[in-house]
């Protein structure tokens, strides 16, 4: 997180335990749904309320990349497992997990394109450097290693071989991070 975890204890001692806990469960949600920018818990013990009498009430916040804020809260009139910290604990969460998870659905809910992995031909080999160029089907010509090879050794490769590829940038432009000859395997 780029801001450190702010938890509040009110009408109630601090907890070490309590505060572990929820140091736990933030950093379950920061490891599955990635980044967390901050988070501020606040907890309030039982009693000294109105109408619910001897139960815990927890209300998270959390702060995404982009300015995004979820909050989560349980303070149910009527929850009588609520007295116990670490049922309250637990539910907050899991309201916050459901949360997270519609986030990352909705953040995600762009019509998916049809995924090919990229093809072409191997058209250079340069053994004494330990690479080749593919020429992929758009008329580019991407580099490759000999280690980004699949299936067999960079030595039996041939010019005209077909081929798929999956790219990345390079230091030096597009480059090929896995290439695997699936055509028919040309003479050079």
């Amino acid at each position: 997180m780029e801001t450190a975890l702010h938890i509040v204890f009110e009408r109630i001692e601090p907890s070490d335990f309590l505060r572990r806990r929820i140091e736990r469960e933030v950093a379950a949600l920061e490891k599955r749904y990635g980044r967390i920018t901050a988070c501020k818990v606040s907890v309030e013990g039982p009693g000294h309320r109105h109408r619910q009498g001897g139960l815990y009430a927890f209300r998270v916040a959390l702060e995404l990349p982009g300015g995004v804020h979820l909050a989560a809260s349980r303070n149910p009139p009527s929850a009588q497992s609520h007295e116990d910290a670490y049922v309250a604990l637990r539910d907050v969460f899991r309201a916050l997990r459901r949360q997270l998870q519609s986030h990352v659905r909705a953040r995600n809910e762009e019509p998916k394109k049809s995924f090919t992995q990229p093809h072409g031909v191997i058209e250079r080999l340069l053994p004494e450097k330990d690479c080749g160029f593919v020429r992929a089907d758009d008329g580019r010509e991407i580099y490759f290693h000999k280690n980004a090879v699949l299936g067999e050794p960079f030595e039996a490769l041939r010019i005209g071989a077909e081929v798929r590829f999956s790219e990345e940038e390079g230091r030096d432009g597009p480059q090929a991070s896995t290439v695997h000859v699936y055509g028919p395997r040309h003479r050079r």
